[in-house]
């Protein structure tokens, strides 16, 4: 009884929600799409906050574990003149350009909701429909002259949209280059001051290689988070506005993807903290032997055996990274699903506009690009501060060889900390260089 009781309340409470949204359900609605409702209006957006609120409490929580170490990077471990943190270091160097780029991501979500918006207007106000002659743009113009009159504004509105992006890119890759170059030049300024290992050539694969994503992401550390992120939002919107089922409807599995993808992110990011060990470690084992005739069997051992463990942990990168791409390309083709039974419905119904079902499909097209974006971004976030906390592991291990090196240079008369610092001088107006 006590169980019927809260079926009952449970039935009661989506016809509620439905019912405020517009969409009535009584005993003439099919019993699939009374479990589809379900799914849409209640289970995916509980599911949705409960996993906000973990994600929030686990955030709070990383934040006040770290208040007392105040930043990420060990003080043993801080190199004078970089920040502790990858993102630190990016707003340093390029904080007026961070914010140009995320000045112009705002501006660039005006342009892409009219060409989310203009499709469907096209479909139901100059195809679909038979009131012409109509006034538009101060005269009277016929269904053919409608039409061409639309089609106009929305080519005008995907130019603009695609010399945004474009602009926006172009203003990227300066922005991470320069940063990279600075970076770069910095590393070979404290290398030649004495930071890093005993192995002087481990530094061939961290100027060469390692440092390489960390340029990439300093382009995107603000501006990728607010261009995707708002994209996201205004394609969510526009499917809202166009019927609120559709939009809940494409957000159903993304708290599936918000739970599973994370954990497998975090063992690609162990993988990738190994990978970085083991080819910091080729290279300093092939800087001891260069120069060198190659003929002792340990030696030749070692290089093999380190080649086989980077070719045994690449591989397990690319399955895990294989496997999240694809979960994540099979959630994001079902839900198209609930599109075509719900939607489909409700144009049956007539609730629905053929406009609207075709603008919702085509934006879902731009809905999943933004969210594999930002997933990316996540991963990336992960890679590079993992870099970013190797390179300064590597310039602090010679630390205490440079601050003896110093006080020796001190005590003597001698031309060469003269030159030293001249070129020091003469790196960091390269580095500082537009």
């Amino acid at each position: 009884m006590q169980l019927n009781f809260n079926l009952d309340s449970y039935h009661a409470l989506v016809d509620r929600i439905a019912h405020n949204i517009g969409h009535h359900m009584g005993e003439e609605t099919p019993d699939w799409l009374h479990f589809v409702m379900h799914v849409v209006l209640v289970w995916g957006p509980l599911a949705l906050v409960i996993l906000g609120v973990i994600y929030g409490y686990r955030l709070v929580r990383k934040k006040a574990m770290r208040r007392p170490s105040q930043g990420r990077v060990p003080a043993a471990n801080h190199v004078s003149g970089l920040p502790n943190g990858v993102f630190g270091f990016v707003l340093r160097f390029s904080r007026r350009d961070q914010i140009a780029l995320v000045v112009a991501g705002i501006m660039a979500m005006p342009v892409l909701y009219a060409t989310l918006e203009l499709p469907k207007i096209i479909i139901n106000d100059a195809i679909a429909s038979h009131h012409f002659p109509l006034h538009f743009l101060g005269q009277n113009m016929s269904q053919a002259e409608y039409l061409f009159a639309l089609s106009a504004l929305y080519l005008v509105a995907i130019l603009a949209n695609s010399s945004f992006k474009f602009g926006i890119n172009i203003y990227k890759g300066q922005v991470g280059e320069r940063l990279l170059r600075r970076l770069r030049l910095t590393i070979f300024r404290r290398w030649r001051a004495g930071a890093g290992s005993a192995r002087r050539s481990e530094v061939i694969p961290l100027i060469a290689q390692e440092v390489e994503p960390i340029g990439g992401f300093a382009a995107d550390s603000f501006a990728l988070p607010v261009f995707q992120g708002g994209t996201f939002l205004t394609v969510l919107v526009f499917m809202f506005v166009q019927d609120p089922v559709l939009g809940a409807a494409a957000i159903t599995f993304l708290p599936v993807q918000l739970s599973i993808i994370p954990r497998l992110q975090r063992k690609v990011n162990r993988l990738a903290r190994r990978r970085v060990a083991e080819v910091r470690s080729l290279g300093g084992h092939l800087g001891d032997q260069a120069g060198h005739d190659l003929r002792s069997g340990e030696e030749i051992r070692t290089i093999g055996s380190l080649v086989k463990r980077i070719e045994t942990i690449r591989r397990r990168i690319h399955r895990s990274k294989y496997f999240i791409k694809s979960l994540n390309n099979f959630l994001t083709a079902l839900t198209p699903f609930f599109f075509y039974s719900i939607g489909g419905y409700l144009m049956i119904e007539g609730r629905l506009s053929m406009g609207a079902l075709v603008a919702v499909l085509a934006a879902y097209k731009d809905f999943s690009t933004p969210l594999r974006e930002l997933f990316r971004y996540y991963q990336a976030v992960e890679d590079v501060r993992i870099r970013y906390d190797e390179m300064m592991k590597f310039l602090a291990e010679g630390r205490s060889m440079q601050e003896a090196e110093r006080q020796r240079m001190a005590a003597q008369v001698s031309p060469r900390p003269i030159a030293a610092n001249a070129d020091s001088q003469q790196l960091d107006a390269i580095a500082g260089g537009v």
